[in-house]
């Protein structure tokens, strides 16, 4: 089972501190919807509410099959603010 080694250590790998600073870059940005959401986790969360990194930290590290370049790639696309006339 070489993915859980893995992906229990994806926080400190190369490719998670990478992750997480795409994500810290785009929650300091004004051009992109990132906003915390609802986590029903209390104890982690006591205002039940998950800050956007947390978020997608998280997914990244659950779920080891999902490519983080594409993944962030994506939502960038889908959190992008898009300007209106």
């Amino acid at each position: 089972m070489p993915f859980v080694n893995k992906k229990q250590d994806f926080f400190e790998s190369e490719e998670g501190v990478l992750a997480a600073g795409i994500l810290a870059a785009m929650a300091d940005s004004s051009a992109y919807n990132t906003a915390p959401s609802y986590s029903s986790n209390t104890e982690t969360y006591p205002d039940n509410l998950i800050p956007f990194i947390d978020k997608h930290m998280n997914y990244l590290k659950s779920y080891p099959s999902v490519d983080p370049q594409k993944y962030l790639a994506n939502l960038r696309l889908i959190t992008k603010i898009k300007k209106t006339i």
